[in-house]
């Protein structure tokens, strides 16, 4: 049988489009693999999830080994209310984790009790339900008045310091954070740790 050259031509561009578009494909293919949550992150110089490990860690660990605390803790698990961290930076700073990660090392250690007050009104709108519609046994029903108030407050500020020029960038963060007796209104513990960041501009223009 004789082939054309037309039809031999044909052939072999459609088989060259076809490997330029497998190769395209291959090329743009995303490659997703797990990586070391405690690795420590540098993409960028803003606050990132190493920094937010760093400080929680840090002042969980003050918390927990001050004298103060550990005589507090001797004989009983107290309550406390965690206030959410107060973002004073420029920065879109989720300061929720921060929180998040602190009370639950603080819960880890077994020497204190929470209450959440995220959760407050989920919780009344829930013991409303209990104990005044007609669907819930009035046996079973929480009872209104029997939770337990917190005896101290963890409340702190994230604030950050900025400078730059054309050639560098310095970013100084500065967290605080106190222990508050609800009742006296004393501050029984407060802690402080820095974190600071800078980008220089390559030599190579990069």
């Amino acid at each position: 049988m004789i082939i054309s050259n037309k039809f031999k031509t044909a052939s072999t561009y459609a088989l060259v489009c076809l490997s330029a578009l497998v190769l395209s494909g291959c090329a743009n293919k995303a490659v997703v693999s797990y990586g070391d949550a405690q690795a420590v992150e540098t993409t960028d110089i803003n606050f990132g999830s190493t920094d937010l490990q760093k400080v929680a860690s840090q002042m969980t660990d003050s918390l927990l080994s001050s004298p103060v605390v550990g005589t507090m803790t001797a004989n009983n698990r107290p309550v406390v209310f965690v206030e959410r961290i107060k973002n004073k930076t420029s920065e879109h700073i989720d300061t929720e984790s921060i929180t998040d990660s602190i009370s639950t090392q603080m819960l880890r250690s077994g020497k204190f009790r929470f209450v959440d007050m995220t959760r407050v009104e989920s919780v009344r709108e829930q013991l409303t339900f209990q104990n005044e519609d007609a669907l819930v046994n009035p046996a079973t029903a929480v009872a209104f008045g029997k939770q337990i108030g917190a005896q101290y407050m963890l409340y702190g500020n994230l604030s950050s310091i900025v400078k730059s020029n054309a050639d560098k960038s310095d970013v100084y963060y500065k967290f605080t954070m106190r222990l508050m007796d609800m009742e006296s209104g004393l501050v029984e513990w407060a802690d402080e740790t820095e974190i600071r960041k800078t980008k220089e501009k390559s030599t190579f223009g990069w």
